[in-house]
């Protein structure tokens, strides 16, 4: 007798609907223009900190990407030793790397193109791009964000170098706080999951406890392993899940019923 076997009725996905460029366009602007404008406040601390207004230029134009670069002079204008701060730039800066392993894929550019590219995976470009519904549309936020962000930085960055002296004390205007503020506005909308916004809070937590105790650019650090110890705790919590789950299959008993039939479970 055939079995009879129970049909899951199957679950389609359906493709997110095209996106017209002018939109992809606008919103690529929105966000190059918003966080672009914040260079000026990296100009401004960056000479504070004692940094040449070359050296603030060459900062925004070689490494280009802004929480490291607001990490680097804000560990200096504390005191803190150069190489703990570039440490700290160093360690957030590493976050790029996992962008780019997941829009190499997405993107598709050419061998050739990839180097260039990749000096404009940041946090601003990776939100734009990821939430393209396809890869013309990816293609065209990221490259928009990526040229309007990179302009206005760069500019924005030695106006503020330059007007630096115009400002007088600068620790009363705040503009040190301008940079992460912006970064922490576009990256809490991302943060969906109850595990990533307990990441994020343990993250605070660390730092706001390690500041009074650590020197200048170690906080940063210590705050930065809220994420690996987060993903630990969830990765033995998964394997303990699956160490405790019942095993089902071919130890599974046979139950037939009364006309010799078999039904599959």
């Amino acid at each position: 007798m055939p079995s009879r076997q129970r049909h899951q009725p199957e679950q389609t996905h359906q493709p997110r609907p095209a996106k017209p460029p002018s939109a992809v366009v606008r919103d690529a602007l929105g966000v190059g223009v918003a966080v672009g404008l914040s260079g000026f406040a990296f100009g401004v601390t960056a000479v504070g900190s004692g940094l040449s207004v070359l050296q603030t230029c060459a900062l925004s134009l070689l490494v280009f990407t802004g929480a490291s670069q607001f990490a680097l002079v804000g560990a200096l204008a504390a005191g803190g030793n150069p190489f703990t701060a570039a440490a700290g730039a160093f360690f957030l800066g590493t976050r790029n790397a996992f962008y780019g392993l997941r829009l190499s894929g997405l993107l598709g550019l050419r061998a050739a193109v990839k180097p260039f590219a990749a000096h404009w995976v940041i946090d601003e470009t990776s939100a734009v791009t990821l939430v393209q519904p396809d890869r013309r549309s990816a293609r065209l936020g990221f490259a928009v964000t990526g040229l309007t962000l990179y302009l206005l930085w760069n500019l924005t960055t030695f106006a503020g170098a330059k007007g630096a002296g115009a400002l007088g004390d600068r620790a009363a205007w705040g503009l040190d706080a301008a940079g992460p503020a912006v970064f922490v506005a576009l990256l809490a909308p991302l943060l969906t999951s109850a595990v990533e916004r307990f990441a994020a809070g343990l993250a605070v937590v660390l730092l706001l406890m390690s500041l009074p105790l650590l020197p200048a650019g170690v906080p940063v650090l210590v705050a930065a392993l809220a994420a690996p110890a987060v993903l630990y705790g969830e990765g033995h919590r998964a394997r303990k899940r699956t160490a405790d789950r019942p095993e089902t299959g071919a130890d599974t008993p046979v139950r037939g019923n009364s006309a010799g039939e078999v039904d599959a479970r």
